[in-house]
Order: C-alpha cells, then sequence, then structure tokens
C-alpha cells in the first residue's frame, strides 16, 4: 500500500508539474497578467484555488463514479455557459488595466491592498476552473497517459491504471465517446506486463489491502498532482515578476492588454461550445 502510494504520489508531482506547463488557458494567463501586475500574492492564492479544483476533478475523474457523471452531465452545457461569462468579465478587467509609475514601483507592493481584498484571488482561481467541466476529461485523458506509464515500467500503482481505465470505459458507455483513449503503443497498455508475467510464470505479490484503499489511493494522485501544478504557477509567477522591471511601463501595459484579448477569445470559445451543445 505504501509502496504504491508513493508512486503514484511521485507521477501526480510530476504530471501536474508538467501538464500545467502550456500557456494557453485561462489560469495561465490570469497568473502571467497578475505577475505582471505584481500581485504576486494574489497569484499564489489564485493558483492554489485553481489546483483545489483540480484536485476534486482529478479524484472524480480517477477514482471513477460514474453516477456523479450521470448526473453531472445535463448541468455541463450551462456550467460553461457560465464559466465563459465570468472568463469574459475578467479578461475585461485585465483589458482595462492601465498600470502607471506608482502601482510599479515595488516599495508600493500590493500587500495593502491584498488586504482588503482578502481571499479574492483563491476565490477567482477556484471558479475558473470549477466553471471549466472540460477539465475533468482533460485530466482524465492525461491520467489515462501518466499512470499507463508508470505502470508500463513495472511500478505498483496500486489499481489505479485499472481504475482509470474502467471509468473511461463507464463514462463512454454513458454519453458516447466522449473521452477518446490515446492510441498508446502496445507496450504502455495496461494488460501487457499481466501477460509477460503469466507467460513468465511470475506471480503477482499478494496485497492485503484495506477496503478504502482505492480512496486512499485516488486522493493521493489527485493530492500530489494539485501541488504539482501550484509548484508551477509559484515559479512561473515568480520568475515573470523578476522579470517584469526589465520591460517598459508601455510594453508592460501592452502585454496585459493582449493577455485580456487572449482570455476574451477563450471565454468566447467555451461560449460557443456550450451552445453548440445545448442547441
Amino acid at each position: 500500500m505504501s509502496e504504491s502510494l508513493i508512486t503514484i504520489s511521485i507521477a501526480g508531482l510530476i504530471a501536474g508539474f508538467i501538464f500545467s506547463m502550456p500557456i494557453a488557458g485561462p489560469i495561465s494567463i490570469l497568473v502571467v497578467s497578475n505577475s505582471l501586475k505584481g500581485k504576486l500574492r494574489y497569484t499564489n492564492l489564485l493558483t492554489v484555488g485553481a489546483s483545489f479544483a483540480d484536485l476534486v476533478y482529478v479524484f472524480i475523474a480517477v477514482y471513477g463514479i460514474t453516477s456523479f457523471y450521470s448526473e453531472y452531465k445535463p448541468a455541463i452545457p450551462y456550467i460553461m455557459l457560465g464559466g465563459s461569462g465570468f472568463i469574459l468579465y475578467m479578461s475585461y478587467r485585465i483589458f482595462t488595466t492601465k498600470l502607471d509609475l506608482e502601482h510599479i514601483d515595488e516599495k508600493v507592493h500590493v500587500s495593502d491592498r491584498i488586504k482588503k481584498k482578502g481571499n479574492g484571488g483563491f476565490y477567482t482561481g477556484l471558479l475558473v476552473n470549477f466553471l471549466n467541466p472540460t477539465l475533468f476529461f482533460g485530466w482524465l485523458t492525461t491520467s489515462f497517459i501518466i499512470i499507463s506509464i508508470v505502470s508500463s515500467l513495472g511500478f505498483n500503482t496500486g489499481g489505479l491504471d485499472r481504475m482509470i481505465d474502467n471509468s473511461i470505459t463507464e463514462i463512454n458507455s454513458i454519453s458516447g465517446n466522449v473521452v477518446e483513449k490515446p492510441d498508446l503503443p502496445d507496450y504502455l497498455k495496461f494488460d501487457t506486463l499481466q501477460m509477460l508475467k503469466k507467460e513468465m510464470h511470475v506471480a503477482e505479490p499478494v496485497q492485503n489491502l484495506p477496503r478504502n484503499s482505492n480512496v486512499i489511493i485516488s486522493i493521493g494522485f489527485a493530492a500530489s498532482l494539485s501541488i504539482g501544478s501550484i509548484l508551477w504557477f509559484i515559479l512561473l509567477s515568480q520568475f515573470i515578476f523578476r522579470c517584469r522591471k526589465k520591460i517598459s511601463l508601455r510594453a508592460l501595459n501592452l502585454t496585459i492588454n493582449s493577455l485580456g484579448v487572449a482570455l476574451a477569445f477563450f471565454g468566447a470559445f467555451i461560449f460557443y461550445k456550450a451552445m453548440t451543445m445545448i442547441l
């Protein structure tokens, strides 16, 4: 039990760090724009809030709560509509941002203003990711790939590989082929090692796993993946915050406003997908 928990925790940490790198999603845009503004603490809270939403989605995806999905499915387009509206609102605020010399000065850092706003960054990150149901399918596919690789290398995943495979199969049986399994090489497929062990007459070790082992394994993977995501965004925000001093004020404002436009396009795309699902 402890061996498999350590294995999937390391795998989740690496997966969360690597798969959070693309600067294309709304959270990435918000992290970059707020780091350029100098809102470092706000950005950290934003990251934690977003990662908490990731933790919930990943746990549901890998644990295989298909009964939840069957209840959740009809609400997905309407949740996406709400998410697109919230993202468009955030994009407007970013687009209309105009920094001046007083706000760009590090000596008047935003700590005082952060105290007045409380945990606004946390709730913003939480809402942006919770109102983006596509994360559920994205993390399910990502988890499938990562755990397939870990399992193919001979590491003990505590049955998480089978759980994810079953989750995808059952969700597709409810809604059609909504989650497409990546076309993995034969040596990365779940049953490959089992077949090899049978041919070599290698017995599987007997494990006395507790009844709640599936829950523990799923939470361990989801939590470590969220921590990996937090680590990446903290490093990214620190890097951008330090480099912003080298950018002219005009270029800084232009960059932030451009990020607002990019976020608006993302919100419009989510709105389009939601309307397509409704109609």
